[in-house]
């Protein structure tokens, strides 16, 4: 490596190591993995693929030069291909010529209409935990193949990537123990209220509308008396799971308390949110919960709805509207919708 170039690489890292330990969330952390590599490499396909723990397979998180989109439901299992390979042994490898190499697959190429020819590929590990890996993919000049050198300077930016998807996460976490539910994941009470501020917000500078529907389990306290907390417990995360799939990805849903759930549907108007509401209520009433304890418990709810502005135009006159609505039927026939 001449002189001249090392210096600037020297300079390229300080600059990484100062843009990375600045950035404190994944979405910004990412973004300037993005900047760094496209600066630093004389690459234009590469790939950043993370670990589903739970899975333990790795997934496109980035994938420039490729449609992500054609590759965002793509997995690979530990040992599968070059990026698996080096996941399952944790050590960097270069791939001159995939061809002549067992462990490459083609399953990416495939899928993305892409011509793999050589690959240098490096695992992301933290504090000795394996979060992914990173791969260039087809040097520009095809007189120059991938060299090691190559592989040490994208290993000592992988190792600055470590530390930093590893911090963002951990950031991550400790916001979501603030506003998220312990027993069923879903949004606490305090973030319901910060995102109707913001949703009142933004419906009154854009002139939209939007809707909240307030859910209240029918006969919960019988489930609780019946078979006790703990399964009291499993039955409000299996309920907050069909909401869940129920929802769009643009909504919210929240534990009010107790039994009670209140979600948010941006840009929906009061048919609209009608139309949801009964979708789910046939969702839960259709589904047998802690079928896996060997009980089978089945429960309906009553649900309230109010719709900005046309109801209301703020966010607590809102949620007692639709509040008072899901009372209405709680105090009469149940397992039914009402609207504000």
């Amino acid at each position: 490596m001449k002189k001249v170039e090392r210096k600037n690489n020297i300079r390229v890292f300080v600059e990484i190591g100062k843009a990375l330990t600045s950035v404190l969330d994944l979405k910004g952390v990412l973004n300037t993995i993005m900047e760094k590599i496209s600066e630093l490499f004389k690459v234009k396909n590469w790939s950043l693929l993370l670990l589903d723990e739970d899975k333990q397979e790795l997934y496109f998180e980035i994938a420039v030069g490729i449609d992500l989109e054609k590759v965002k439901n793509i997995r690979l299992k530990l040992g599968e291909g070059v990026a698996g390979w080096v996941a399952k042994h944790r050590v960097p490898l270069v791939v001159t010529d995939v061809k002549k190499d067992r462990r490459w697959i083609n399953k990416v190429d495939l899928a993305s209409n892409f011509k793999t020819k050589s690959i240098v590929c490096v695992p992301l590990i933290s504090k000795e935990k394996l979060l992914g890996v990173i791969e260039l993919v087809n040097v520009i000049d095809k007189k120059k193949p991938f060299t090691e050198e190559d592989l040490i300077l994208l290993q000592t930016f992988a190792d600055y990537a470590a530390i930093a998807i590893e911090n963002a996460r951990y950031l991550q976490k400790i916001e979501e123990l603030t506003i998220k539910d312990d027993v069923t994941g879903l949004y606490n009470s305090r973030y319901l209220h910060r995102i109707l501020e913001q949703e009142v917000a933004r419906a009154q500078r854009y002139n939209e509308h939007f809707s909240i529907i307030f859910i209240d389990l029918d006969h919960f306290k019988l489930v609780n008396d019946t078979y006790g907390h703990l399964i009291g417990s499993k039955l409000l995360k299996e309920v907050a799971d069909v909401i869940k799939k129920t929802l769009r990805e643009t909504d919210l849903a929240t534990r009010y308390g107790g039994d009670e759930f209140v979600l948010i549907l941006p840009e929906t108007t009061k048919e609209n949110a009608y139309k949801v509401a009964k979708r789910l209520r046939e969702n839960i009433n259709n589904t047998n919960f802690i079928s896996s304890d060997g009980i089978n418990v089945k429960i309906t709810a009553s649900y309230g709805i109010a719709t900005y502005p046309v109801d209301a135009t703020d966010r607590l006159e809102l949620l007692k509207l639709a509040d008072q609505a899901m009372y209405r039927v709680k105090e009469t026939t149940r397992d039914g919708i009402a609207l504000a």
